[in-house]
């Protein structure tokens, strides 16, 4: 079955996720995909789009570098957490450089990583983002230590607990 607007509409499930992949994956153009689909102004198209290629492998995923910040774009633009969440992964698993470092992503995963309203897939995504991009300038290590030492951490989910004890680990070594 091919791969259409109205099909990524009304995937619903992991199994229809994975269907997607293994058809993306016999056609071997993962970003010919992500172009035509995965910015898609209907949140279902996109979402399942995004859900599909989290499924490749890093190597497959790595295709999508040249799109690392139109996917930015679409993580801060977006009003759709599963859409925000798929795209703050696949941009998690890309390769990210001292010149992709990008202030007002930063200042976003600052701010989603400590919001007790976000859900903890994407606070976390922002947290592991963030330490990522604040690793290219010691000065902003000690922004995130104190941003992560500030969690009144009571209010959080063990996910989000667990990652930033990690962090603060890291930093404190």
């Amino acid at each position: 079955m091919a791969i259409t607007e109205d099909r990524l509409r009304q995937t619903f499930s992991e199994g229809g996720a994975q269907e997607i992949y293994q058809e993306i994956k016999a056609n071997g153009d993962f970003l010919g995909f992500a172009r035509q689909y995965a910015f898609s102004q209907d949140y279902r198209v996109a979402r399942s789009a995004l859900w599909g290629l989290t499924k490749a492998t890093d190597e497959e995923e790595a295709q999508l570098q040249v799109m690392l910040n139109e996917m930015i774009d679409q993580a801060l633009q977006t009003d759709n957490s599963s859409v925000r969440r798929l795209t703050l992964n696949i941009i998690e698993r890309l390769k990210m450089d001292e010149e992709d470092l990008r202030t007002d992503f930063l200042d976003f995963c600052f701010e989603h990583m400590v919001s007790i309203e976000e859900f903890p897939g994407i606070q976390t995504l922002c947290m592991k983002l963030a330490y990522r991009m604040c690793s290219f300038y010691p000065e902003l290590m000690g922004e995130m230590k104190r941003t992560l030492d500030a969690m009144e951490i009571e209010y959080y989910k063990p996910a989000v607990k667990s990652l930033r004890n990690r962090i603060l680990k890291r930093l404190s070594i």
